[in-house]
């Protein structure tokens, strides 16, 4: 920003004054050095997705330096009230050192720098960013006028737009014409601005912006608010700020823009992302994932609990889904916090120091002080932190330099710290295991000098500092700590958030790399064609069989004579289920019934079925077949909700539904799946069970094929049986009774009415499926089956296509994935497989847009591997009408 005032005296900063405006105040500068201690970054250029470079524009600054490093400013509204918006932004840009020009068109006085039209200010200086203080009815005016006369970008300050109502919503619609229109950039609006504090440049009214220090962090905020709230405590901490933008309602400027524009900024070292609603979801995971390989993304996301309607108040849009907004923030390579605290902490530390890219980094642990040092330990445990034992040389050599009672395994305790501290840090870097050290001080200046011991150690890992205390002092020391490279803390906790933010931007970095190879277009997408649906069970688990899921065996037939033969044909015992593509979860109108293994007992079944088949035809006002509405409008009945609806549900209410499912409304666009099936795992304690079927035979329960419905001795023991021979061969998967040998077309007009399968041995269930969200687009999840995962919401989610093996790592998310590892003699989960599966349903997903959902559940872990119990299919259209009458 070189821009000196052509043709204007330097009286504009006087005239500013004569506009209640003030010279701005000389700002404090701190200098955070890179740290001078090994810690490699990745290479700048370095794309973590292959063939995508940063993309920028001719001012190689990705399209955003008329708006964050411009010449010259207007001051568009600029007022002599003291207590206008206007008044305020003319005093907050004073201090700029390119040329500003105030425009009033009802009070202008050009000798003085007040122009009547942005056009005659450009007479007298480069104007490439107006700031606007005007109201929203005239906003879309005055931006116009300022794009004519030159400016190539803008900030629309002021409220009332679609946060507002319908004609907030008018001015904003008009305000994106305007962009659309002339190609100018614009932040806001309904915005507090940015800072720039390296460029001498606080476009922001908000009172001590232009005092906070330049550094190394950006901000990208969606609240002016927030952006304001991390800036000031990030300089409280000692970091300050290369750049602070709060997005407002974001009509042309998103986060993604400013992400990229960040990528071409040397003086930004790692970027604190701040996120309420999301747009377009693929465009701004690009945008992460391609800094991300640069420097590093800290991502906070709003919405963990109910906030849709302040959220939709604050700026005009719904909150997003938060669960899939984090996942695919992680998978983008972001790291995720919390909190605004652990976001200032973690973006702090990533500023100074990066670690390799690495699975798994040790962290040696030394305190002063045994009870900061159990709270540091027990965070990082919590975060799932590596703190491995010293290996026995290093313990040797901790002893000669430390009294004998303490403990020296990891966590390291020095005692009362003495002038030997620099050499307990330098023992411990020495360790194999150890890749950054956690260290933790009082400050007691009378027993050692913290920063000396800094200086003096050769320690040859990165170094996090937690130093306790208060006063100037401390300050002072954590100052110091900060200035020789090295992040430090106030307490345990900040200390363990900073820690585990480095672990987890080395562990995205080496998944992007393990990574690396992804598939081009999706494996399946020339091999399975679902057709248009809709499909019932049987021609779901069609598309299951040619993906390769495995399947029990099983029977769809129209008649009782050909349930018998598959009653004799089949391993029993068997479930038998009504089969109707718009009846997704049939135990609740009494479609299914499990344990079969007599021809009375299959008579009894059959008598039952059919009665819940026509209560359903009745209830829908319409023949069964073909429905795809509860009420025959078109729209499946959807009688179980989405695992978040449910989470939220039993958090809010303490309670749920007669079967334990949730009918919550979600705060944004759901994260979960269609429904979660017809079964699961065994319902938590207290839950009210499902209502009994009144009917002879075995009585449905948790799930369509599971061990509680018959005894354990008498189900299948078995592997799941080949799924491709002949419904005459009592094996097949996937064949009707009329087609014989021939292969089932996955049509719906083909569906018949009843199907016998096989029940599968005991196992532990899961949930996985892909959905298409309305915001990211094809997702996949994974959790724990059934109920269980209803009301714990314990699922792992993914953007989809994605490759197995990193599809094989979702469990590993889950927190009850102890479960899958032979929990008390139970099956093992091969991950290897649950990736091929998961990968095959997303691809499925991606190559076909109709689309809308794919669900297995459950999909149980037995001894003899994986086998799918239930699948359901939804086309998108059908979708998009469940969701109009209030499904999930």
């Amino acid at each position: 920003m070189n821009g000196a005032a052509r043709g204007v005296p330097e009286a504009t900063a006087a005239t500013a004054a004569g506009m209640a405006t003030a010279k701005a105040v000389a700002r404090p500068s701190v200098t955070v050095a890179p740290s001078a201690r090994p810690g490699p970054v990745a290479s700048p250029g370095q794309s973590r997705i292959p063939g995508e470079a940063v993309p920028e524009s001719s001012d190689g600054l990705g399209g955003l330096g008329p708006l964050f490093a411009p010449r010259g400013i207007a001051v568009i509204g600029a007022s002599r009230d003291p207590a206008k918006l206007g008044a305020a932004l003319a005093r907050s840009v004073a201090g700029f050192p390119g040329y500003v020009a105030l425009v009033n068109a009802r009070d202008p006085e050009p000798a003085s720098g007040i122009y009547g039209s942005v056009e005659e200010a450009a007479e007298h200086g480069p104007v490439d960013l107006a700031l606007v203080c005007l109201p929203a009815r005239v906003c879309a005016d005055a931006v116009a006028e300022a794009a004519k006369a030159g400016a190539r970008a803008a900030v629309v300050y002021g409220g009332g737009f679609a946060e507002a109502g319908a004609d907030g919503e008018r001015y904003q619609r008009e305000l994106a014409d305007v962009v659309e229109r002339t190609g100018i950039r614009l932040l806001g609006p309904n915005t507090s601005g940015f800072l720039a504090p390296g460029g001498g440049l606080t476009a922001s009214f908000v009172p001590g912006a232009a005092d906070v220090p330049s550094g190394r962090v950006a901000v990208v905020a969606a609240s002016g608010g927030v952006n304001h709230a991390l800036a000031f405590l990030l300089s409280e901490a000692g970091y300050g700020v290369s750049l602070a933008v709060g997005l407002g309602n974001g009509v042309d400027v998103t986060a993604a823009d400013v992400l990229e524009h960040l990528a071409g900024d040397p003086q930004t070292g790692a970027v604190a992302l701040h996120i309420e609603s999301v747009a377009d979801g693929r465009r701004l995971t690009g945008a992460v994932a391609r800094l991300a390989a640069i420097r590093p993304v800290v991502a906070l996301v709003v919405g963990r609990h109910d906030v849709g309607a302040f959220a939709a108040s604050h700026t005009g849009a719904l909150a997003t889904s938060w669960r899939t907004t984090r996942a695919a923030l992680a998978q983008a390579g972001a790291v995720l916090v919390d909190d605004e605290r652990e976001l200032v902490d973690a973006v702090g530390a990533l500023s100074l120091v990066r670690l390799p890219a690495a699975a798994d980094s040790g962290v040696g642990v030394v305190t002063a002080q045994a009870g900061p040092g159990l709270l540091l330990l027990d965070d990082l445990r919590g975060r799932r932190a590596a703190v491995p034992e010293l290996t026995a040389d290093t313990r040797r050599a901790l002893a000669e330099v430390l009294p004998p009672l303490t403990y020296q395994a990891n966590p390291v305790d020095t005692g009362r710290p003495g002038p030997g501290f620099g050499a307990v840090l330098d023992t411990v870097a020495a360790d194999p295991a150890v890749d950054l050290i956690a260290g933790y001080a009082l400050h007691e200046p009378a027993a050692f000098d913290l920063v000396e011991a800094v200086d003096t150690a050769g320690y040859s890992v990165p170094l996090l500092l937690g130093v306790g205390g208060a006063g100037d002092a401390v300050r002072r020391v954590r100052r110091a700590l900060l200035e020789r490279g090295v992040p430090v803390a106030g307490d345990p906790h900040g200390l363990a958030a900073m820690t585990a933010a480095l672990l987890a931007d080395a562990r995205a970095r080496h998944r992007a790399t393990a990574w690396s190879t992804r598939a081009g277009a999706p494996r399946v997408a020339m091999a399975v064609e679902p057709g248009p649906g809709p499909w019932d069970e049987d021609q779901a688990k069609t598309i299951l069989d040619r993906l390769d899921v495995p399947t029990m065996p099983r029977r769809a037939f129209a008649d009782r004579a050909a349930a018998h033969r598959a009653l004799a044909e089949l391993p029993g015992p068997v479930a038998v289920k009504l089969l109707d593509a718009a009846v997704l979860h049939k135990t609740e109108i009494g479609g299914v019934r499990l344990g079969v293994r007599t021809p009375a007992e299959l008579d009894a079944a059959l008598d039952a079925i059919e009665e819940a088949a026509r209560r359903v035809t009745v209830a829908s006002g319409g023949g069964a077949e073909g429905r795809s509405g509860a009420g025959g409008d078109g729209a499946p009945v959807r009688l179980a909700a989405v695992i978040e609806e449910a989470a939220t549900r039993v958090a809010v209410a303490g309670g749920g539904a007669a079967d334990g499912r949730s009918a919550a409304v979600p705060v944004g666009p759901s994260d979960g799946l269609a429904a979660v099936g017809e079964g699961g795992m065994p319902m938590p304690a207290g839950t009210p069970a499902r209502p009994a079927l009144a009917a002879e035979g075995a009585v449905a329960a948790e799930d369509d094929h599971g061990p509680t419905a018959v005894d354990g001795d008498q189900a299948p023991q078995g592997p799941p049986a080949p799924r491709n021979e002949s419904s005459t061969g009592g094996a097949g998967g996937k064949h009707t009774e009329a087609e014989g040998e021939a292969e089932a077309e996955v049509t719906p007009t083909q569906a018949p009415q009843v199907l016998v399968e096989s029940m599968a041995p005991a196992g532990v269930d899961l949930v996985v499926g892909a959905r298409r969200d309305p915001v990211f687009g094809p997702v996949v999840l994974v959790g724990l089956g059934g109920t269980t995962a209803e009301a714990l919401a314990d699922v792992s989610i993914r953007l989809a296509p994605l490759t197995p093996t990193e599809a094989a790592t979702m469990p590993a998310d889950l927190a009850g994935c102890a479960l899958l590892d032979g929990w008390r003699g139970g099956p093992v989960l091969d991950r290897a497989a649950l990736g091929e599966v998961t990968a095959a349903l997303g691809d499925l997903l991606a190559a076909h847009p109709a689309l809308a959902e794919i669900e297995i559940n459950p999909l149980r872990i037995t001894a003899h591997g994986l086998v799918a119990l239930d699948a359901v299919c939804i086309a998108a259209g059908a979708a998009e009408m469940a969701q109009e009458e209030g499904g999930d």
